[in-house]
């Protein structure tokens, strides 16, 4: 490990300095990536990017440089500037090291089968408030496998705001924070009946869906009411290897969704793919909802192909292969990522007791930065 930090040589060449390293890996860094990321072109006390790249020539490249047990230094050709870059921060920043690594996806898929026993995700909730270790355990068990349950929570009214707040700022939405999941006279929305719910992502009618959902059980001890919870992206996987067509008729067709809430003043239309993709076609983004869905308007030379895969993609997002089903007891928290788990409920019995979940949002980028601060992740 010393010797990867340790440099051989340098080497110039027409466009970036080549550094060979005592461990054999061979760094390309080009002159303007090295001029623009020199230590001072970074606010002394914001540490925001204050150099811009306009101040400098496509020309630009050292004139003088060499290197020490610690640092590379550069005499640049322009503006009478110097850079001296770490070297662990040179190799730590290599990206022809990173691009040679290629892409790993940050999910760990699963089916009923891996994930069955739903004690494997679950987390007691004084531990998780108190202990930062577990606390960063959860949220790297949240980010990775989607989905968590965090139990034994204090069961009085908006109490799930403490969690929360250790995380970050929550997504507000029209329905308000928090939102309440209980039976009611005239529902405006499926979830406050106490019908059974298919499994679904939740508002898939905003252009930028939140990111994750908590879930606090206040009680539940009505009849029935079982959660169930399935993994969007290992379903969609599922179609990727082994319905390739239909899976590309789900990502490159958009559909429409829809707010049909009457107690609003709004009309809230999207159109989104039911599955997005990455650059490196790895699925990000799972957008379905029954309730949501608008009257599709695809190309009719593939209409009753796309409703093939939609029938499929939808059959699988509800078998016993993918979905776990459970129940919740006052005090769980469940906790997902809603562009990616889908959940649902099965019905329940409104007169043989008390079932009332209090519901929050909030975005992937404030558990994926509060992850980072939390590994020491610097920049």
């Amino acid at each position: 490990m010393q010797n990867k930090y340790k440099v051989k040589k340098i080497s110039l060449k027409r466009k970036y300095l080549e550094v060979y390293w005592h461990d054999k890996h061979i760094s390309k860094f080009h002159f303007l990536w090295l001029r623009d990321n020199c230590p001072t072109a970074f606010h002394k006390d914001t540490r925001m990017r204050s150099f811009n790249i306009l101040s400098v020539s496509k020309k630009i490249r050292p004139i003088e440089y060499n290197f020490s047990s610690k640092n590379i230094i550069i005499n640049w050709s322009e503006n009478n500037h110097n850079s001296t870059y770490n070297l662990k921060w040179l190799r730590d920043n290599c990206y022809s090291e990173i691009n040679s690594r290629g892409y790993i996806s940050p999910y760990s898929l699963w089916s009923k089968k891996n994930i069955s026993n739903i004690n494997k995700i679950k987390f007691n909730y004084k531990k998780v408030i108190s202990d930062e270790k577990e606390f960063a355990k959860w949220l790297s068990t949240l980010s990775s496998f989607g989905i968590t349950i965090v139990s034994n929570s204090p069961t009085r009214k908006k109490s799930a705001f403490k969690i929360l707040d250790l995380i970050g700022q929550y997504r507000e939405t029209f329905f308000k924070t928090p939102f309440e999941v209980i039976n009611i006279p005239k529902p405006n929305n499926q979830a406050y009946t106490a019908d059974a719910l298919a499994n679904h992502t939740d508002l898939p009618y905003y252009e930028y869906v939140p990111g994750y959902q908590f879930l606090h059980c206040l009680v539940n001890d009505a009849k029935g009411g079982s959660s169930t919870a399935v993994d969007g992206f290992a379903v969609a996987n599922f179609l990727k290897k082994y319905h390739l067509k239909k899976f590309e008729l789900l990502t490159k067709n958009d559909v429409v969704f829809k707010d049909n809430d009457y107690t609003q003043k709004n009309i809230r239309i999207q159109k989104s793919p039911i599955i997005k993709t990455n650059k490196h076609n790895d699925i990000e983004e799972v957008r379905i909802n029954l309730g949501a869905m608008g009257t599709l308007d695809i190309n009719p030379k593939i209409m009753n192909n796309f409703y093939e895969a939609y029938a499929l993609f939808y059959r699988k997002l509800h078998s016993k292969k993918f979905q776990i089903e459970f129940k919740l007891k006052a005090g769980d928290i469940f906790c997902f990522d809603n562009r990616r788990i889908l959940h649902g409920r099965k019905e329940f019995d409104p007169n043989s007791g008390n079932r009332h979940l209090q519901g929050y949002y909030i975005e992937r980028e404030e558990i994926k930065s509060k992850l980072n601060y939390l590994n020491g992740v610097k920049f």
